[in-house]
């Protein structure tokens, strides 16, 4: 590529970036979309998703912190994401808290780190080291639109099966319905930043390949949800069609 490519043209390669590795294709999404997953191997979803979610804000700060001062609505975007997920109404994790206790697993449980899997620890590092060490741009690529902006598609598939098949509470689910409004907003607000500073050839194959990453990296937790807890109790045969490049993760 020797010219960049005009926001349309980008716009459609940062999503074609992640298509096809949407977490929503992981077994352990199929299976709870499908209601085929108990209690148990929920508790086990929300203590290791404190550990990826908990931080969000640390991820941030670091990257509002070596965001260039003259761009200021991508720094105020950052500050107001921050103040979303800790102090705008309730604690985004006291919200994952009481989802996980609904579940039987417990405060204590969820905040001790010994309850993440290795896969979890790996993608929180993951998540530190390209807020703390990538271009800033790159970095918002990275942690807003390959990560953040899965969430809306994500947890519309969840959220009613924790009603209808489950019967949990508006209250025990209010973490899903927040992310699924707030991750819509802030996902297209991580675009718009993207598109705008992301000017050149060398930025824009940036951006592209850690949303690509990103995407990666949360399809592989999932998967590794299933791997480590559900596996041996749930079999999902043919729940949904999963694509060709996705098909044998996680033993499906």
């Amino acid at each position: 590529m020797t010219a960049p490519m005009n926001p349309d043209e980008f716009r459609t390669a940062l999503e074609n970036a992640i298509k096809g590795k949407s977490a929503n294709k992981s077994p352990f999404s199929l299976a709870w979309a499908s209601g085929k997953l108990s209690r148990d191997h929920l508790s086990r979803w929300a203590e290791n998703h404190y550990h990826y979610v908990g931080p969000f804000a640390d991820y941030l700060g670091y990257i509002y912190a070596r965001m260039p001062e003259q761009y200021v609505e991508a720094k105020d975007f950052l500050l107001a994401n921050m103040y979303e997920e800790e102090i705008g109404g309730d604690r985004h994790t006291d919200l994952l808290i009481r989802f996980g206790e609904a579940c039987g697993t417990s405060r204590e449980r969820m905040t001790d780190p010994e309850n993440m899997s290795a896969t979890t620890r790996g993608l929180q590092s993951w998540c530190y080291a390209v807020a703390m060490r990538e271009d800033p741009i790159v970095a918002v690529a990275g942690l807003v639109v390959g990560l953040e902006s899965q969430v809306p598609s994500i947890y519309r598939k969840q959220t009613p099966t924790l009603r209808d098949s489950y019967g949990f509470t508006d209250e025990e689910v209010e973490f899903f319905d927040l992310h699924i409004v707030s991750d819509e907003i802030h996902g297209e607000r991580g675009y718009q930043i993207v598109l705008e500073h992301a000017r050149t050839v060398e930025m824009q194959q940036r951006c592209l390949k850690i949303c690509e990453v990103g995407a990666q990296m949360r399809l592989l937790y999932t998967t590794a949800l299933y791997n480590d807890y559900v596996a041996g109790d749930v079999k999902l045969g043919r729940v949904a069609p999963m694509e060709p490049e996705l098909a044998g993760i996680g033993g499906v």
